[in-house]
C-alpha cells in the first residue's frame, strides 16, 4: 500500500469528474490533484449503461459543458455520442492524463490535525490496496448505485421459459429482433427502450403500473442550428443554453403552481401525438401533478410515432404471476413474451457506499444537513457534486465545480486549511434531500443527508437563484467555518 499525495482527489471520471478536473486546472492551477474511477473507461453513467437507444433526457445544449460547445445537430444525444463528446472534452484539455482507472475508493478518513484525508481503494480486479492523501475530497460519482439496480418482487419468475434482464445489466448477447417483448415500467428508461426495440421485435408491450408524463421534444434545435450558422460556435451556444435554461426553469415553474392547466397542457400534446381517437386515461392519465416526479422525454415522438404503426401496445395494470410462456394480470390479461426486461428503475447509493470518518468517528450522513447543496454540516473539506431533477445534471454540477475552486481559492489566500459548515440556527427544520415522489427517491432518501428550510441549508433547484448563491455569493458567510491546523508537509504530484 502506497501514500500518494495531492491537494484534491476528485472520485469519478463521468460529466462531474471531468467538469472538476478542468475548472480546478483552469482557476486552481497550483493545486494538484488526480482522478479516481472504478471503472475502466471515462463516463460513469453513460459508460455504464448499454442498453437499446440509450440516450440523453436532456437537450446537450445543457447537459454539456459551459467551456466545450455542443456541435452535433441532435438536441436529443445518443449515448455513444455522449462518450466521444466526454471523451474529447477530457483529451482537449489534458485530463485524460490524470485519470487512474480501476480504482474503487472504500473509505476516507480525516484528521483535522493534520488538515488531510486519507483515502483508501482498490485498485484493480485483485483488488490491490492502494492509499492516497489530500487536502480536499471532491466526491464526482453521482449517487446512483453501479453495482445493481432496482427490481421489485415479481411472482413466478422463476417458471419463465424466456429470459429476465434488467437495463442495468444489458450485455451484447441480448436478442430481440423477432420476438415479442414486454418491458416493465414507464420512467425515462422505459420509454427510451420501448421505440429503440421496436424497430426490430415482433411487438413490444410497455406494462406499467401507473402511468408517467411524457412529452415530445424535437431531437434537433432548429433555433440552435440555425445560429451556428451565422454566429461564432461559442457565442451560439451560449445562446442557445440560456435560451433552453430559461424555459425549463418557466415550464418547472409552471407546473408546481399550476398542476390543473399543466396537466390539461401535456394531455393536449398527448392527444395530438396520438391522433383525437386514442382514450388517454388510463395509460397516460398519471395520479399525481406534473413535476412532482420527473417528467419523460422522447425525441420526435418516437414512442407514440411506435404506438400509431402498430408496433407498440401500452398496458396499464399489475402483474399477478409469471407464467411459462409470459405474464398473467391481475385483470386476467395474458402478455405472451419471449423477453421481459425490467426497467423497473434504480437505486441510489449515497457518496457510492464510501465509508468517512472525522477525528475519529465515524460520519452518519443521515444526521448531517446539506450546504447549497454540496458540502455536509461537521464534515470538513468534503464535497459531492450533483446535478438537478428538474434539469440538466451538467448545469448544477458545473456551479459546484466553480464554487469548490471558490473555495479553494480563499483558504489559499487566507492560510485556512479546513473549511467546515456549520449549523448554528436552531430554527432550520429539516426536508427531505431530493423533493420528488418518484420511486427510487422516496425508497432511499431515508439514506441521504437532510437540507433544510432556510438557505443556505436548502436546495433550490433553480439554476438562476443557485447562480446567484453558488457564483456569486460569499464564500465567507458566517455558516462556512474556517480554521487553520497544522500544515501537513506539500503535496507532491504522485508518478504511476
Amino acid at each position: 500500500m502506497t501514500n500518494q499525495p495531492f491537494d484534491v482527489l476528485v472520485v469519478g471520471a463521468g460529466i462531474s469528474g471531468i467538469c472538476a478536473a478542468y475548472h480546478l486546472q483552469r482557476s486552481c492551477p497550483d493545486r494538484t490533484y488526480t482522478i479516481l474511477e472504478a471503472r475502466d473507461d471515462i463516463g460513469g453513467t453513460w459508460d455504464l449503461f448499454r442498453y437499446p437507444g440509450i440516450r440523453s433526457d436532456s437537450d446537450m445544449y445543457t447537459l454539456g459543458y459551459s467551456f466545450k460547445p455542443w456541435t452535433n445537430p441532435k438536441a436529443i444525444a445518443d449515448g455513444p455520442s455522449i462518450i466521444a463528446y466526454l471523451r474529447e472534452a477530457a483529451k482537449e484539455n489534458g485530463i485524460d492524463r490524470n485519470i487512474r482507472f480501476g480504482h474503487r475508493v472504500r473509505r476516507a478518513v480525516w484528521s483535522s490535525d493534520e488538515a488531510r484525508w486519507t483515502v483508501e481503494a482498490e485498485r484493480g480486479e485483485r483488488k490491490e490496496p492502494v492509499r492516497f492523501t489530500c487536502n480536499f475530497l471532491f466526491m464526482c460519482s453521482g449517487y446512483y448505485d453501479y453495482a445493481r439496480g432496482y427490481s421489485p418482487e415479481l411472482p413466478g419468475i422463476e417458471r419463465f421459459a424466456g429470459r429476465v434482464v434488467h437495463p442495468q445489466k444489458w450485455t451484447p448477447d441480448i436478442e430481440w429482433a423477432g420476438k415479442r417483448v414486454v418491458v416493465i415500467g414507464s420512467g425515462a428508461t422505459a420509454v427510451t427502450l420501448v421505440p429503440a426495440m421496436a424497430k426490430t421485435a415482433a411487438h413490444v408491450v410497455m406494462l406499467q403500473r401507473s402511468p408517467t408524463y411524457i412529452v415530445s421534444m424535437p431531437a434537433e434545435d432548429r433555433i440552435a442550428n440555425g445560429l451556428r450558422r451565422i454566429l461564432p460556435a461559442r457565442l451560439a451556444y451560449a445562446i442557445t443554453r440560456w435560451k433552453n435554461v430559461l424555459f425549463t426553469l418557466w415550464f418547472y415553474r409552471f407546473c408546481r403552481r399550476n398542476p390543473a392547466r399543466a396537466r390539461a397542457l401535456i394531455t393536449g400534446w398527448l392527444q395530438k401525438e396520438l391522433g383525437p381517437g386514442y382514450d388517454i386515461s388510463p395509460n397516460f392519465d398519471p395520479r399525481y401533478n406534473p413535476w412532482e416526479q420527473r417528467v419523460c422525454l422522447v425525441p420526435d415522438g418516437d414512442l407514440f410515432q411506435s404506438m400509431r404503426q402498430g408496433q407498440v401496445s401500452v398496458v396499464t395494470d399489475q402483474i399477478e404471476t409469471f407464467t411459462e410462456h409470459g405474464l398473467r394480470l391481475r385483470s386476467g390479461k395474458q402478455l405472451d413474451a419471449d423477453l421481459v426486461v425490467t426497467a423497473t428503475g434504480l437505486n441510489l447509493l449515497f457518496l457510492g457506499g464510501l465509508e468517512v470518518t472525522v477525528d475519529g468517528r465515524r460520519v452518519d450522513f443521515t444526521k448531517t444537513f446539506a450546504y447549497k447543496g454540496m458540502m455536509f454540516s461537521d464534515v470538513p473539506n468534503l464535497a459531492l457534486a450533483v446535478g438537478y431533477t428538474n434539469a440538466s445534471w451538467t448545469l448544477k454540477a458545473e456551479l459546484i465545480c466553480r464554487y469548490v475552486c471558490r473555495l479553494l481559492n480563499h483558504m489559499a489566500k487566507s492560510g485556512a486549511r479546513q473549511c467546515t459548515p456549520r449549523l448554528h440556527d436552531a430554527t432550520v427544520e429539516e426536508a427531505p434531500f431530493l423533493d420528488l415522489t418518484s420511486g427510487y427517491v422516496t425508497r432511499s432518501m431515508h439514506l441521504f443527508p437532510r437540507q433544510g428550510t432556510k438557505v443556505p441549508w436548502r436546495l433550490h433547484q433553480n439554476y438562476a437563484l443557485d447562480l446567484m448563491m453558488i457564483e456569486l455569493g460569499n464564500v465567507d458567510d458566517g455558516v462556512m467555518e474556517f480554521s487553520a491546523p497544522q500544515a501537513a508537509s506539500a503535496p507532491i504530484a504522485a508518478a504511476g
